[in-house]
């Protein structure tokens, strides 16, 4: 026997329903994985353009000395944390760019959350931080988040370059007037909608690197 069915017996062992149960395993990740990629060659097609628009802004807020800040709820906040690493914390010769996720500091989130209300939990910080110039970069898969609406909201009053992006066709985010960006991934799978975010946010970041 080999390694693999010294290690793995079972899936050598000739069971009809185990490999069955395989062979759907198998056609269950081709699908999925034609379907994302389908999804972000759509969003490109859709919004390839207004991206490198949005980037040449993001480069010019940086570069006159603007600060990022991302938010999101849930697996979106992981997400959002990622953006700001992505931005700070490049790798290699890429220029560190100043930026910081407001959902990090628990300690803040949860008082804001309990003392004021949930809503207010990402408005309040930029209230605090934010300056005319600085980018506000949220993220919402159903683009329903009550605290994303009244961040962005907070953002426009303070002059802020506004960035959103959600899911399925936008949500409340795509009825939000003076939104400067919002990016829509068509899809009612929470799970296909982050994985192509993730694509939008890196392309974001790599165009912003190319603008500067």
């Amino acid at each position: 026997m080999t390694e693999m069915q010294d290690l793995y017996p079972f899936l050598y062992s000739g069971d009809t329903d185990l490999q069955a149960v395989l062979a759907d395993v198998r056609r269950s990740t081709v699908e999925k994985a034609n379907e994302i990629v389908g999804l972000r060659r759509a969003v490109l097609e859709q919004d390839g353009a207004r991206m490198a628009a949005c980037a040449v802004r993001m480069a010019e807020a940086f570069r006159a000395g603007g600060r990022l800040f991302t938010f999101g709820n849930g697996g979106s906040s992981t997400d959002a944390q990622d953006v700001a690493a992505l931005f700070l914390n490049p790798g290699g010769e890429a220029r560190p760019l100043p930026a910081l996720a407001l959902t990090t500091d628990m300690a803040v989130v949860t008082a804001l959350s309990n003392d004021v209300g949930f809503e207010v939990a990402f408005a309040r910080q930029l209230a605090a931080f934010g300056r005319p110039g600085d980018i506000a970069f949220g993220l919402s898969t159903s683009g329903n988040s009550a605290n994303l609406i009244s961040a962005f909201k907070e953002a426009m009053q303070r002059g802020m370059l506004t960035v959103g992006m959600a899911g399925y066709t936008g949500g409340q985010m795509a009825g939000l007037e003076g939104l400067d960006y919002l990016f829509v991934v068509p899809s009612p799978s929470v799970h296909r909608i982050q994985e192509a975010q993730t694509t939008v946010f890196h392309v974001l970041w790599e165009l912003t690197q190319e603008a500067l």
